[in-house]
């Protein structure tokens, strides 16, 4: 079973600060870092630490071939990774002292695909084969679609949440993954507590698989049917760039091997520990075997 992830390809630009940076003022970095990013690249490294077989669909820039060569060591198979003209995607990310973090996001390269490039990109998956999505990419909505057609099982992690996210065939998705503000915002609600989100959830999307990230208070699985939830893990954190992204990684992973959900929220809870425990993104994503050893 192979996973296609049609994703963002970012460099991020990462800088330490004593708050999150105020309107009109100006702050000092106390330290700087520039990293492999990008939501869909994240998830493409979970994956491959995690075992799972991920091709990835991307693009960056030419100069940034670098990005490319580390998906390739981390495992994740880049024969559809493009090289293009294009500035690759970026973001700037400023994390505090409690590691919170803000980010300002330019597309790139990761808009410049057409509907035509998404068939093409996609044109060796087969019945059965998982599609991953995130809304860092142009035409997502068309990615769902001809997904769909092929009976492609499809997976959408719809964040950034933009305003085209209304305009999404979201009955054509078949797990939905989202945290508790992005699940606010696709209900238009607030302040729910676990049973409200459980109830909102099965009456919005009945036939849909939904996993929600709780932060420090877990995660959970509801359909129907079901409503699973486990505990997060107590660890000391420094920065939550990618946690949600290593979460996701080896929450496919595990279904990918047909194992059972809690176990996939487990395994996700798990590697997202380790990961706020490290600055950086894609760096900060742990292998199968730290997460075993957990």
């Amino acid at each position: 079973m192979k996973i296609f992830n049609y994703g963002s390809i970012n460099i991020d630009h990462i800088y330490q600060v004593p708050h999150l940076v105020q309107p009109g003022e100006t702050l000092s970095s106390t330290h700087y870092k520039q990293v492999l990013g990008g939501k869909g690249a994240n998830q493409s490294i979970a994956l491959a630490r995690a075992g799972a077989s991920v091709m990835h669909i991307g693009r960056c820039n030419k100069a940034d071939s670098w990005a490319v060569r580390l998906l390739e060591d981390a495992g994740v198979n880049c024969q559809l990774v493009e090289l293009v003209e294009q500035p690759s995607g970026h973001a700037i990310i400023q994390v505090d002292q409690q590691a919170e973090n803000s980010i300002v996001l330019f597309g790139g390269a990761n808009q410049s695909f057409t509907e035509d490039d998404i068939a093409q990109s996609l044109a060796a998956a087969v019945k059965g084969d998982w599609l991953l999505l995130q809304n860092e990419c142009s035409h997502i909505d068309r990615a769902i679609e001809y997904a769909q057609h092929k009976q492609l099982k499809i997976v959408l992690n719809p964040s950034p949440m933009l305003a085209d996210l209304a305009s999404f065939p979201l009955d054509k998705v078949s797990l939905l993954v989202v945290n508790e503000v992005e699940l606010s915002q696709i209900l238009n609600t607030a302040d729910l507590s676990c049973a409200q989100m459980v109830a909102q959830v099965r009456e919005r999307f009945p036939k849909m698989d939904v996993v929600i990230t709780l932060g420090a208070k877990g995660a959970m699985w509801v359909n129907s049917q079901e409503h699973i939830q486990v505990d997060a893990y107590k660890v000391e954190v420094v920065d939550t760039t990618a946690a949600g992204d290593t979460f996701l990684g080896f929450l496919m992973a595990a279904i990918s091997r047909k194992e059972s959900k809690q176990a996939a929220l487990i395994a996700g809870c798990k590697a997202s520990s380790l990961a706020v425990q490290t600055l950086g993104a894609s760096s900060s994503i742990p292998t199968a075997e730290q997460v075993a050893a957990l």
